[in-house]
């Protein structure tokens, strides 16, 4: 019974996450996650007592694959670049295996809906902090190392989030930009190389330029 209870909240948790992506916290419903995997409205409430504890449940599952895949690269013990290069690979990838997440995280950070409330607001700020705080804590040991140039380190978060959060959720407009899915495998390898060579012409000090092996 248990297996099957949560073979069930994850079926809801992944129909909740693909709506909210789509649409947001407000232009989503209860009874419509409820049937988009077969059960009524009043059966999800055997899982989640409210909208805003799904949601909020939604986003920290999110966040936690985040922070799964960077926390091995923010922990390791190699020089910064290499760590930055590693990182910026695996952000990229925790944000293209689920293609509703980079949509659902732009929704979550720029939409104004409170839920300071709900008990669950707290692991959603803890898991973005402690990734923000990863990646914060890498760029100023690279600029206390020297190996960065002086820079300031909200600014090139939010650039971070930009370049990656940005470019997965952007939808038909990405695609025409790239005139191909920008989720297909050449493109989201592309993205990695492209990043990480704009990071390092920008911010690694004195990093000679990689040869590049297309145009």
């Amino acid at each position: 019974m248990a297996s099957d209870s949560l073979t069930s909240r994850e079926k809801i948790l992944d129909a909740a996450e693909a709506l909210f992506a789509r649409r947001g916290y407000a232009g989503v419903g209860l009874r419509e996650v409820a049937e988009s995997v077969g059960l009524v409205k009043s059966s999800l409430f055997h899982h989640f007592r409210s909208k805003a504890q799904l949601y909020c449940e939604v986003i920290a599952r999110v966040l936690d694959r985040i922070r799964l895949g960077l926390a091995p690269v923010l922990d390791s013990d190699v020089g910064p670049v290499e760590r930055l290069d590693r990182g910026v690979e695996a952000l990229i990838d925790a944000l293209a295996e689920h293609p509703p997440t980079a949509r659902l995280l732009l929704r979550s950070l720029v939409e104004e809906d409170d839920f300071d409330s709900a008990p669950e607001a707290l692991r959603v700020e803890e898991a973005l902090g402690e990734i923000l705080d990863g990646m914060g804590r890498l760029l100023r040991e690279g600029v206390e190392a020297g190996v960065f140039r002086e820079v300031s380190v909200p600014h090139m978060v939010q650039t971070l989030i930009g370049a990656t959060v940005y470019h997965f959720a952007s939808g038909d407009l990405g695609e025409r930009l790239l005139g191909r899915p920008v989720l297909c495998a050449e493109e989201v390898r592309r993205r990695k190389r492209e990043l990480q060579d704009l990071l390092h012409s920008g911010l690694v000090v004195n990093f000679p330029p990689r040869v590049r092996s297309e145009a």
